[in-house]
């Protein structure tokens, strides 16, 4: 019997019985064609529900975390790195990943927090301000005069390194 709320019932299972994780890779929303899109966002959602139950923050991921590409890409983020580490190959000197990745997941919980969305009714997010007028040519502007991209290049530590060089190339 599936279980919705464990991730490791919604892989696939071949011929044989055993579930077959899921190969570790990246995730781009905007490169995927829209079925591979509604696939994802599908698997995506069953993960968050795990998450949201078993780490309690059923208060803190709303509802419409979906609607949100900020969360969204955070949520990506913490489930492509769940799955290198708890259905990935062992990595040497990672005895302590899964622990690492609890620790992410609750130091990414202040994004995953929306304060609008808070009360279980969806508030979109702000519109996005349109840029100004003549702003790419400000832009590309400041790209070619401003100090920042024009200056010649100089280690912060250009006198150390000169210093050391000095020490080593010392007459004897």
């Amino acid at each position: 019997m599936t279980d919705t709320l464990n991730p490791a019932d919604l892989w696939p299972t071949p011929p044989g019985g055993h579930p077959a994780a899921p190969e570790p890779q990246r995730w781009v929303w905007a490169a995927m064609e829209p079925a591979e899109r509604r696939l994802r966002m599908r698997e995506l959602d069953g993960w968050v529900a795990w998450v949201r139950t078993t780490f309690e923050l059923h208060n803190t991921i709303p509802h419409c975390w979906y609607r949100h590409s900020a969360v969204v890409e955070h949520l990506t983020a913490l489930y492509v790195g769940w799955i290198r580490i708890y259905a990935g190959d062992e990595a040497p000197g990672r005895e302590l990943a899964e622990a690492d990745w609890i620790n992410t997941l609750h130091a990414f919980v202040p994004r995953l927090k929306l304060p609008a969305c808070a009360t279980g009714t969806h508030q979109e997010p702000p519109p996005l301000v349109p840029p100004r007028a003549g702003s790419d040519e400000a832009f590309e502007t400041w790209l070619t005069l401003a100090d920042t991209n024009t200056a010649a290049a100089v280690h912060p530590a250009a006198g150390e390194l000169a210093r050391r060089e000095a020490e080593a190339n010392a007459p004897l």
